[in-house]
């Protein structure tokens, strides 16, 4: 009777303790996700993960799985679970800054618990991919194969439809690396690809397998070697003045802080311009379209021409023919499910109680580069930076520079940087160099090797730019994120391989 009582105890201080090491493990994967020197050995904290998503056990642990070939799992059910809650600590490290945020604009101290249902979102996303990929395997070794594959697909299915949130990819963890370069083979998917293929493959080490080891050896050695040997290309000399201005993102958009204040301030900021420079002032420095006859020279402006954001060439006398409006807005934050339709009166009236106007701009349509002077820039805004296609298809319409306006007050934290980085990837993906001129956040030159090459990251200031006209397609803009995604379908090869090996020799046990 008294074992009776003890075991139930035991078992839910066993849960307890399972759940505790699924926390820590998504947690230390997303703090090795961060823009740090240290984020290439996510390899490693990533194939923890995938063995505990699996069903795997612990080396000693006493639930009576085996270790080896013949490791089963649990069922799909807790497979999902076990996914469920490691990767909603995950996305709780990779987007705190965002509580901060929701704190800011709720007003509230405890705002940031708004935030939270985010995470739980991301973390459900990520379970009904477990329990999809997982279905017809039983073996653990071939559920890790799975849902690796699985990552990087949905990683891709998270850049589509109007509530993409594609942040915190696995392949910016390789920016430390020469082998980031590799990107303008496959683009930031296939470094997602190589990442999650290497923990897997140190997840078969344990099988005693090095077939997968070896070839991920091999790619790391051979992307090494590819990188280390890339050089800036050349090409004519384009100047630009790029402005980092400090203007309250929060008043700006409840009214309190002036639109001519705005644009007084960044006209100051632009009397350091030198001769032949063009000026790029950041996304929405300008209110209303009228104001472009009152900017101090030639050059690129954000303008919020309502309800548009949108981004506008100047030549001195006349706008550009070709208007970019963004085509990405912020899920949430620029654009709300069902704006236009049953839900509008519901999303006013929470608006109305932050002291914001609801005003969700459309969304754009075209990729066209604005053109000045002859020269093609591919010209995207804020949030459109983290989405590889939308500067893809710049390159493809003749871009020879990319620049990336936007309003960084929105970030906090590591947001900041994490923009930045994916800002850097587009850099590399299509050999195009980026500048970046910004409220808050970090102002920039990018060569097209992903290098910052000058970098403004406090206070109000100027950067004087200097950057290459160039042409030419890398592999990524010619083929886009095919062959990425074509490698990662192939992991299910492995996760079968290893299922029929395992069910052989349940039959032989």
């Amino acid at each position: 009777m008294q074992r009776a009582t003890r075991r139930p105890l035991r078992l839910e201080w066993r849960s307890v303790r399972f759940f505790l090491l699924l926390a820590l493990t998504g947690l230390l994967l997303g703090l090795c996700g961060l823009p740090l020197g240290w984020s290439a050995l996510t390899p490693i904290p990533l194939a923890c993960a995938l063995w505990l998503m699996a069903g795997g056990a612990l080396p000693g642990d006493v639930s009576g799985q085996i270790t080896g070939s013949r490791t089963r799992a649990t069922g799909r059910r807790e497979v999902a679970a076990r996914t469920f809650c490691l990767m909603s600590f995950y996305f709780a490290a990779q987007l705190w800054w965002l509580t901060r945020f929701m704190a800011d604009l709720s007003g509230l101290p405890w705002g940031g618990v708004l935030v939270l249902p985010l995470f739980v979102l991301e973390g459900l996303f990520w379970a009904v991919m477990a329990w999809l990929v997982t279905w017809p395997l039983h073996s653990v070794h071939a559920r890790v194969w799975a849902l690796a594959s699985g990552w990087v697909l949905l990683e891709w299915l998270r850049t589509l439809g109007p509530l993409a949130f594609p942040w915190s990819d696995l392949g910016y963890t390789l920016l430390p690396t020469p082998v980031v370069q590799t990107a303008d083979l496959w683009g930031v998917r296939g470094l997602s690809l190589l990442v999650a293929f290497t923990a897997a493959s140190l997840v078969s080490l344990t099988l005693r397998r090095y077939a997968a080891p070896l070839a991920a050896l091999l790619l790391w050695a051979g992307g090494w070697a590819y990188g280390s040997t890339r050089s800036s290309a050349e090409g004519p000399q384009g100047r630009a003045l790029l402005i980092r201005s400090q203007f309250d993102s929060f008043g700006r958009a409840s009214g309190q802080l002036t639109a001519e204040a705005q644009v007084q301030r960044l006209t100051a900021l632009s009397r350091a311009r030198q001769a032949g420079e063009l000026v790029i002032w950041s996304e929405t420095a300008i209110q209303n379209q009228s104001d472009l006859n009152r900017v101090p020279a030639p050059g690129i402006y954000g303008v919020y021409r309502y309800p548009d954001n949108s981004a506008v060439s100047w030549d001195g006398n006349r706008q550009g023919p070709v208007v970019y409006d963004k085509l990405k807005p912020v899920p949430m934050g620029e654009y709300f499910p069902f704006e236009e339709g049953a839900l509008r009166p519901l999303w006013t009236r929470v608006f109305a109680l932050l002291g914001f106007r609801f005003d969700p701009p459309p969304i754009g349509q075209s990729t066209r580069p604005l053109e000045l002077y002859g020269a093609m820039y591919g010209t995207y805004i804020c949030y459109d930076s983290i989405f590889s296609w939308i500067p893809r298809q710049m390159v493809r319409g003749g871009a020879q520079v990319l620049v990336n306006i936007s309003n960084d007050g929105w970030y906090k934290g590591w947001g900041v940087r994490q923009h930045f980085q994916m800002g850097r990837m587009r850099a590399i993906e299509t050999r195009r160099w980026v500048i970046r001129s910004v409220n808050e956040g970090v102002a920039a030159v990018v060569d097209d090797l992903g290098r910052p090459v000058s970098v403004l990251t406090q206070g109000e200031g100027v950067l004087h730019a200097r950057y290459r006209l160039l042409s030419g397609r890398s592999v990524y803009v010619q083929l886009g994120e095919w062959p990425a995604l074509a490698l990662a379908a192939l992991m299910f090869v492995p996760a079968w391989r290893t299922e029929r090996h395992s069910r052989r020799r349940k039959l032989w046990d």
